[in-house]
């Protein structure tokens, strides 16, 4: 997608003859002829870089308006001047100002200028991604027929503009399978904006997606640009598709099929270019018969379909699935353990309803309870089925991995196993689950992401 350069000033000869230079080098350039024109087309366009004069109409000046654009943009901003001074300049810059270039303009320092701040904010977007570990995470583990069909799948559709459909049960690495999409996509060196749509209060919904107005509802003290405004260009990644009410589908599916929109509280048209991922652990066909679910939406996000398999169809896997888990342990400052042949031969008779993540949340427990630094076939049957004698029995004591900690991580510990059963007790859904075991939903979904039971 071409990047998007805002000119800001008051001679429209300057403008044109900017536009012009920039659209010939690939660029697309959007022109305003004052600052509080510039900054409302802030509001409701996706800039990557703002060329301000200093000297504007009357009203506020470019000096003025770096101010108002850093109070809520990170974009560079480079300044022009037909009377620049050294004094000029460093005050400028000491504003946020990226480069500061004078009139009459050349047209190669301008298109340095151009290309060095863009460089320089991709630069500072690809260090937040490491920060946030986005690289690691997008991994996907196994050398089993399942997942090489899989990885295949993400190689083939990568690259290309089209919409994925992830299906899979809990816990099996959907939203992994999102970040390697991302990743080798043509839009990896932008953030994937995700949304768990399971997450976020009906009430709020429009406003987390679209953004809202100031004073557009209670609360609502500033602007504020929503998940389809920040994906644009990129990528928006739409968890637990299936979870959404039908009021908000039908929302959804107008903005996916115009890819425009209106802020809550605003009427101004936002134009955006978004690739959709999305992802469900539901049967969105019998959702679809019930009624819970909008056929037209299914056929728009269902470009490209893509299975995860469950962990059931590739326990072969499981040890590759084991030492990186431990590595990532490792990184958290947990000791480093063993598995011995029978250890793997047990972990491969279990049925693993909760797919990988219950593979990764019972490994991080043995981890951390049991002291031996080998563990074998008996230490792995014992956790997965440990016996229920009553409470201070010396065979109670030997197996259960909750005697050998103290009462705080005991009592964690019971808490995260006790959760992660219900919810599999529920075949994984999380409202049935809060109202058996007596709390809020939106409370309970804290918890399990606490827990990391759920992402």
């Amino acid at each position: 997608m071409k990047k998007r350069i805002l000119i800001i000033d008051d001679e429209i000869s300057i403008q044109e003859s900017l536009a012009g230079i920039l659209e010939d080098e690939g660029f697309s350039a959007v022109t305003a002829s004052s600052a509080e024109d510039g900054l409302e087309l802030l509001e409701n366009t996706n800039i990557d870089l703002v060329l301000l004069d200093i000297w504007l109409g009357e009203n506020m000046d470019g000096m003025t308006a770096i101010e108002k654009i850093r109070e809520h943009h990170t974009m560079p901003i480079i300044m022009i001047s037909g009377h620049g001074t050294i004094e000029t300049a460093v005050q400028a810059t000491k504003k946020g100002a990226f480069d500061f270039i004078e009139k009459p303009l050349s047209y190669d320092k301008i298109i340095l200028a151009i290309t060095n701040g863009l460089r320089f904010a991709q630069l500072e977007q690809e260090n937040i991604l490491l920060r946030q570990g986005t690289a690691p995470r997008s991994i996907l583990t196994g050398e089993s027929k399942a997942i090489q069909e899989l990885k295949k799948q993400i190689e083939m559709v990568a690259p290309t503009e089209a919409w994925v459909l992830i299906r899979g049960d809990h816990g099996t690495g959907k939203e992994l399978v999102a970040q390697s999409i991302h990743q080798a996509s043509q839009s990896s060196n932008q953030p994937m904006i995700e949304v768990n749509c399971a997450a976020i209060p009906e009430e709020l919904i429009e406003s987390e997606l679209f953004g809202h107005e100031k004073g557009s509802f209670t609360g609502a003290h500033t602007s504020k640009r929503g998940k389809f405004d920040q994906a644009d260009g990129g990528i928006l990644f739409l968890d637990e598709i299936g979870d959404m009410s039908l009021t908000t589908q039908a929302k959804i599916l107008r903005i996916l099929q115009e890819q425009k929109f209106e802020r809550v509280g605003g009427n101004k048209t936002i134009n955006v270019d978004v690739r959709v991922l999305a992802a469900t652990n539901k049967n969105l066909e019998e959702e679809i018969e019930a009624g819970n679910f909008r056929a037209d939406l299914f056929w728009r996000l269902n470009v490209v379909p893509i299975n995860v398999p469950p962990l059931q169809e590739r326990l072969e896997d499981i040890p590759l699935l084991v030492e990186s888990l431990m590595i990532t342990l490792l990184n958290k400052g947990l000791p480093n353990k063993k598995f011995s042949p029978d250890a793997f031969k047990a972990l491969m008779e279990h049925k693993w309803p909760g797919n990988v993540r219950e593979l990764r949340n019972f490994i991080e427990r043995m981890a951390i309870m049991c002291q031996d630094e080998t563990f074998t076939g008996n230490h792995i049957r014992n956790f997965l089925n440990p016996s229920a004698p009553a409470p201070g029995t010396p065979n109670n004591k030997t197996i259960s991995p909750f005697w050998q900690a103290d009462y705080k991580t005991a009592k964690k510990l019971f808490e995260k196993e006790y959760l992660q059963q219900k919810l599999i007790d529920n075949d994984n859904n999380i409202s049935r689950t809060a109202e058996q075991v007596g709390l809020e939903r939106s409370h309970l979904h804290k918890k399990l992401k606490s827990f990391e039971i759920i992402q």
